[in-house]
Order: structure tokens, then C-alpha cells, then sequence
């Protein structure tokens, strides 16, 4: 099957296109940038947010997964929740019908819901509303936090402990998270294009491991060898206060759409299992993978 992949160059994506490769797809990947590519994958220039830019890039495919996502905006630039969630996700469906390709895959989020609070979810809701209204063979995943090689929020976490064994907890550090390694996101898109079964549903993907945020740090701080880390609470009212006067500075760490996202948890019932056949891998066995070397 040869797969027409957006947002298939950053740190999910490779995992996907390698899990594809694997599989013995082919892979066609956009990207705003020719570079050397692995055998198997073709690379097209263009751009999500310009629909002409890729049209003829979907000609031929069988399917076309959707990745595009940000965490975080910088409207400057033009980089907006509503320009890649929701325009992104329209013009990728434009040019899955132009092309004829009948089957897609959307990449969404845990916690992605219509009466969700913060920006990050309510487009990602209102891109997966174009998706359930698209008239395609459609499948929705919505992964947990993910890890893995090359992951941000671990890798950040690491770099923090390495420098002094004192990582700030805002407000009770008590929220949860269940943490899904990214190979086995990959293997859920892989699946999902396979199993006719998944067509037409919408999948939450999470870990085994349900870890409260300040359990995680710990769990961060034992595979890299080291001693639990001094957790100073920083008053979440305070936060709140602070971070909407500080969140436009690129620099700093989190902005109120992070906040919102981190206290209302993020997990979910594993009844994705029971669709996708195999059991995730489990946190820190997947950290110490490329923590400690």
C-alpha cells in the first residue's frame, strides 16, 4: 500500500513511517524540504496550510495519515492551533477526495472532547468533527503523552536532572498521566490501515502505567540512576497569574493551554487493546532505552 503521510518528519512520524516501512508499505512523505530518504519513501515539497502544494503528491496512494500538530503557538509566525489542527485537517481531506484516496488516518489528542477548555482541544475536536463529516473511510487515534527516542517532554525532564536534582511541581503534582511509547502509537496507525474493523471509529491510546506527574519525575530520576528529585510546589493560583504574562516569551517553559491540559489529566481505560491486540510497553522500561545511554 503506498501511504501519503503529513506531518510525517518530526518525532511521531518517523516512528510511523518506519513502523510502515516495516510492514512493506510505501511511504510518501510531504515535506517542505527534499533531504535523503530511506528505500521505501518518496518525498514530496509542499506545504499542509497550501492544499495546491501537494495535490498531485495524494495520486496514487491507498490512504493518507494526518500528523500535523502543534503544542504550542507562536501566531508571529503563523503558527496557530486553528492554521494546523483545523486548515491543515481541511485541506488535507480536499485533497484526499480530489485524489480519490478513500481511506485516512487522523492523528488527534487524549483529552480532545467537545466541551474541552483549552485551545489545543477544542481544535483538535473541530478537526476531528471535518474528519467524522468528511464522507471517508476514516479512523481517529488519540494518544496519551508520548515517549520515546528523540521525545520532547522526557528528554526535557532529563536535561533538568542533569543539571541539579530539583524539578518545581505546580500545584499538588497529584494529576495523572499514562504515558503510551511511541513505536506503539506507530503500530496503532499501522493496524488501523490494515483492520477494516477500525473504519469509522475513534481510539484513545494510552500506557499501561497510570503515574501521578510527581511519581513520573521519579520514575524519570530512577532510570537515569539517581535519587529521587526535590519537588518545591509552586502554588497553582499563583501560576495562573503569572504564566498569561509570561507565556509569550518562546523561552518559557509552559503557556495556560499546558497548564490546563496538565491538571485535568491525561489518561484513559485501555479498551484500545482489545481493537489492536498487544499490550504497550511500559514506561520506564521504554525510558531506559535511550535515557541511559
Amino acid at each position: 500500500m503506498r501511504i501519503f503521510i503529513a506531518g510525517g518528519t518530526g518525532f511521531v512520524g518517523e516512528h510511523v513511517t518506519h513502523e510502515l516501512l516495516r510492514r512493506g508499505h510505501q511511504v510518501r512523505l510531504l515535506v517542505h524540504r527534499r533531504s535523503a530518504a530511506a528505500e521505501g519513501v518518496e518525498q514530496i515539497e509542499g506545504d499542509v496550510t497550501r492544499p495546491e502544494s501537494f495535490e498531485q503528491g495524494a495520486d496514487g496512494c491507498s490512504a493518507m495519515i494526518n500528523l500535523v500538530g502543534i503544542i504550542r503557538e507562536f501566531p508571529a509566525k503563523g503558527v496557530t492551533f486553528e492554521r494546523l489542527h483545523v486548515q491543515a485537517t481541511a485541506n488535507m481531506l480536499a485533497v484526499a477526495k480530489k485524489a480519490g484516496v478513500r481511506r485516512y488516518v487522523q492523528m488527534s489528542a487524549l483529552g480532545t472532547r467537545p466541551n474541552a477548555v483549552s485551545g489545543y482541544h477544542k481544535t483538535k475536536f473541530r478537526a476531528e468533527e471535518l474528519v467524522r463529516n468528511s464522507g471517508l473511510e476514516w479512523t481517529i487515534l488519540r494518544p496519551s503523552l508520548i515517549f520515546g527516542p528523540k521525545d520532547a517532554f522526557v528528554a526535557m525532564l532529563a536535561r533538568q536532572l542533569r543539571l541539579a536534582p530539583v524539578m518545581p511541581v505546580i500545584g499538588s503534582g497529584a494529576y495523572r498521566l499514562q504515558p503510551i511509547h511511541a513505536a506503539d502509537v506507530a503500530r496503532c496507525f499501522a493496524l488501523a490501515l490494515e483492520m477494516p474493523v477500525t473504519i469509522g471509529q475513534c481510539y484513545e491510546l494510552c500506557g499501561n502505567d497510570r503515574l501521578r506527574y510527581v511519581d513520573l519525575l521519579d520514575a524519570v530520576a530512577a532510570v537515569m540512576g539517581r535519587s529521587a528529585p526535590f519537588k518545591p510546589r509552586l502554588p497553582l493560583g499563583v501560576m495562573k497569574l503569572a504564566i498569561p504574562a509570561l507565556q509569550n516569551i518562546p523561552r518559557f517553559p509552559i503557556t495556560m493551554d499546558q497548564l490546563q491540559m496538565l491538571v485535568e489529566e491525561n489518561i484513559c481505560d485501555g479498551r484500545w487493546k482489545q481493537t489492536f491486540g498487544f499490550e504497550p510497553k511500559g514506561f520506564k522500561e521504554g525510558i531506559g532505552e535511550y535515557l541511559t545511554r
